[in-house]
């Protein structure tokens, strides 16, 4: 629908409402509110209106959705101070930590400078953390007490899933020895025992760490998976082997009282079944908006639509139909804006976010008219605006031409991209310097021979992009994988020093899981101190932290007794020596002295941890005193470390907005195409843009291929999609692995255009034509083709081609 045909009559309603002379007070609020929405673009006015029912924005990249969402909240929240002494709250959920921060801040600022209002009456959550709030008010119904349970983000490789894979080989031994004999097996006893060990490592831990996320995250009990699994016909029965898996790990997480996040979204819909319980928690709520919405999985989305049903309008006080009719109706009780991108979903392949639930919910908007566009953005220049449009529609027809062999898509949802073009902002428009003029052609697309001349390129042009005054300007190299990162930062580190530009790797800065791994250096060492190996590790962790002075250290651990106590007749040791072994013997001795539950607060402030450190190492010394309450002991701590550091992703706590740390003007960053969603940068290095990344090629790794052309996880991700979306049957093994090559393919194009609108001025893309097959050995190049999209960009802007003869003659 148009903007017009939804904002006018809103507007001209709003202006007859707010304006008239109710009070002196809410005359001036009024007046207030329409100075807010006057401010805003078009699409922003249209989240500002809302005053009831279901409302979906779809926004394109740069469009200001924070901005409009924090002076909707802002305005939302001021109009119900007018109309209701109850204290309602609006309830505000994003995506990430660092992203509530933000638009906390902004409402409170709206609040506060332009309404003069308390900066009270709304809350903002990260979804698990509205669940966790919600869970723990109402113990008795979620199950879940908080003082008795251990949060985990198991990967593959925890225990707990290695550990269900061998009990479910154990209770399945014939279903086992099927997967053992795969396609063909000719008994061969090395070939078994290969096998087993890829099952029992890869394949089945793979599956597991699959299965449990996706159908977690829905919902689906292993109960239904296997009934399921029954409307299918693969030789394996792979939703049956599924089943298995994330039952003994359910079984597994119960029995030690484990939970991870997907249990914190269950907990909360468990209390919100309870029709007391979830008349309390929507009493206390007047309106629910989500950013971000296209990276909600089903039982998130569940959540929010409980909470922002008005249960006063409800005759029975059910839970919200599942039927998208009733749900979302011109005057359904359901108050919830949702605001996101679909064509920025760009973890749907990882995690069990599916943006085809935010693209339904538009769907059913658009049909009652409830359906907003934020389509002006003025971030970029108009050069990459074009090409980022071109893009879109080139690889949605490219999509079309080549899905269901060759047959026209009708279905909006079969494409990668939902059709919605970026537009530069009117004349005007508030934001400052919006639309900036390009730097040099604002588009520059490269082909250099291979990535050393990749890197030579980039150098230059970095060099000549902060040349003049490196203070003014933030730029980023975007990369595909961190080993991309890590091979950029080394080779640019002594180029960036000599023209003193500042280098940020963040894959190598965020692995603020080095708290944990140090921590375990020195509690071994602690333990073991004449351990050479232990003290070594524990000698680096020091060095690396700058405590001691830069030694040999194969010196000093190959005799731990001489080194720490030297005898009487032993020769004297150099400073740098009685440096290290003083701060070792001082370890040693709180080892003796403080009680185990302190040891890892006194190693954090011994290792110098800067806030964002200490406050991390904190909450692993929660963790590990509460995993081993009850055995308290130096071997259990160790032993609870040691899983940590080896199979889980521990989270640091960031005290920095990170934001502002990957964007500091005077920067060059390096950061992955995922982690820089949400950020942008004057200038954007996009290198290696080569067809075996993006879209990548779907391959099954040669040590699995005696079980077929396909890999069991994929496949069941698959067929558990397209049971959720309510497929008429789900696909047999051939038609799962060939949705799931579409969803990989449709996803890698998504983050490319996610990865191009982050510059303001200037996108810098090049495709060399020699490249690694894998970058985990990227002196071994080869012939690579590009990224489709590139020639296509090429060809659609020829001026934007760099000529390398007219570069070298202008050298």
């Amino acid at each position: 629908m148009s903007d017009s045909k939804f904002t006018a009559p809103l507007a001209q309603e709003l202006l007859h409402s707010e304006l008239s002379e109710r009070s002196p007070v809410s005359s001036l609020r009024a007046e207030a509110i329409a100075r807010i929405r006057n401010s805003l673009r078009p699409g922003q006015q249209q989240m500002a209106d809302w005053q009831s029912g279901p409302l979906a924005i779809s926004a394109v990249p740069g469009a200001g959705k924070s901005t409009g969402m924090a002076a909707a909240a802002a305005i939302a929240i001021a109009r119900q101070y007018e109309r209701s002494s109850s204290r309602r709250q609006l309830v505000v959920v994003t995506f990430t930590r660092s992203a509530a921060a933000n638009i906390k801040a902004k409402i409170r600022k709206f609040l506060r400078d332009d309404l003069s209002l308390p900066q009270t009456g709304f809350f903002v959550y990260t979804l698990h953390g509205l669940a966790l709030n919600i869970a723990s008010r109402h113990p008795d119904l979620s199950n879940l007490q908080l003082e008795n349970v251990t949060l985990i983000t198991p990967t593959q490789s925890h225990r707990f899933i290695r550990t269900s894979v061998e009990q479910w080989i154990a209770n399945n031994p014939g279903i086992y020895l099927r997967l053992l004999e795969g396609h063909q097996f000719d008994g061969e006893e090395t070939e078994r025992l290969r096998r087993q060990s890829v099952l029992r490592t890869e394949v089945l831990p793979e599956l597991a760490n699959t299965v449990i996320h996706e159908a977690k995250s829905s919902g689906i009990s292993p109960e239904l998976l296997r009934k399921w699994s029954k409307q299918t016909t693969d030789e394996y029965a792979i939703l049956s082997v599924a089943a298995g898996l994330y039952e003994q790990y359910q079984n597994l997480m119960r029995s030690r009282d484990f939970i991870d996040y997907d249990d914190m979204i269950l907990a909360a819909l468990r209390v919100l079944e309870n029709d007391s319980a979830r008349r309390i928690e929507q009493n206390q709520v007047f309106a629910v908006f989500e950013d971000e919405a296209q990276d909600s999985s089903p039982l998130q989305t569940q959540l929010l639509e409980i909470l922002a049903s008005d249960g006063d309008k409800r005759n029975n006080s059910s839970l919200p139909s599942t039927d998208a009719i009733n749900r979302v109706s011109p005057h359904s009780p359901l108050n919830l804006v949702r605001v996101g991108d679909p064509n920025q979903a760009i973890n749907s392949t990882f995690t069990p976010a599916d943006p085809i639930y935010f693209r339904q919910f538009c769907e059913e908007c658009d049909r009652i008219e409830r359906l907003a566009t934020m389509d002006q953005a003025g971030r970029s220049t108009r050069i990459i605006i074009e090409a980022a449009n071109f893009a879109l529609k080139w690889i949605n027809k490219q999509s079309s031409a080549t899905t269901n062999n060759g047959k026209q898509v009708s279905d909006n949802r079969q494409v990668p991209f939902r059709l919605q073009t970026i537009r530069p902002v009117e004349a005007g428009d508030p934001q400052n310097n919006a639309n900036p003029a390009p730097v040099g052609r604002g588009l520059e697309l490269y082909t250099p021979r291979d990535i050393h001349h990749t890197l030579e390129l980039l150098s230059q042009r970095v060099i000549e992009l902060f040349g003049e005054d490196p203070t003014q300007n933030s730029a980023a190299i975007l990369v595909r994988e961190n080993r991309q990162g890590r091979w950029l930062a080394e080779a640019l580190t002594p180029v960036c020093k000599e023209h003193k530009i500042t280098l940020y790797d963040v894959g190598e800065r965020d692995r603020r899981s080095h708290v944990p791994q140090e921590i375990l250096a020195l509690l071994q060492f602690c333990d073991r101190p004449h351990s050479p190996d232990y003290l070594k590790a524990a000698l680096e962790a020091l060095v690396q932290r700058q405590l001691i002075p830069t030694q040999d250290l194969n010196a000093l651990a190959s005799l731990p007794e001489e080194f720490l106590y030297p005898g009487p007749l032993a020769a004297p040791q150099p400073e740098t020596v009685q440096k290290a072994a003083r701060l070792c013997r001082n370890l040693l001795r709180a080892r003796l002295e403080l009680p185990l539950y302190q040891l890892i607060s006194f190693l954090a402030l011994t290792l110098n941890y800067d806030q964002a450190e200490l406050a991390t190492a904190d909450k692993l010394a929660e963790r590990v005193n509460q995993q081993i309450a009850g055995n308290s002991s130096m071997g259990g701590m160790l032993s609870a470390l040691s899983e940590i550091v080896s199979s889980e992703r521990f989270e640091p706590v960031e005290t920095e907005d990170s934001e502002e740390r990957y964007t500091r003007r005077g920067q060059l960053t390096i950061i992955t195409m995922h982690k820089a969603k949400g950020l942008d940068w004057d200038y954007v290095f996009l290198p290696f843009l080569h067809e075996n990344l993006i879209p990548g090629r779907f391959w099954v790794p040669p040590q699995s291929q005696f079980l077929g052309d396909f890999t069991l996880s994929e496949v069941a991700r698959a067929q558990i999609r397209a049971a959720l979306h309510g497929e008429f049957t789900i696909p047999d093994v051939t038609q799962a692995w060939e949705q799931a090559k579409h969803l990989k393919i449709s996803e890698e194009y998504r983050l490319l255009y996610v990865a191009m609108t982050r510059a303001k001025r200037l996108v810098w893309m090049s495709a060399a034509q020699k490249a690694p097959f894998t970058w985990s050995k990227p002196d071994n190049l080869q012939e690579q083709a590009p990224c489709p999209v590139f020639p296509a960009l090429k060809r659609q802007f020829p001026e934007c081609v760099v000529n390398f003869a007219a570069m070298t003659k202008q050298a």
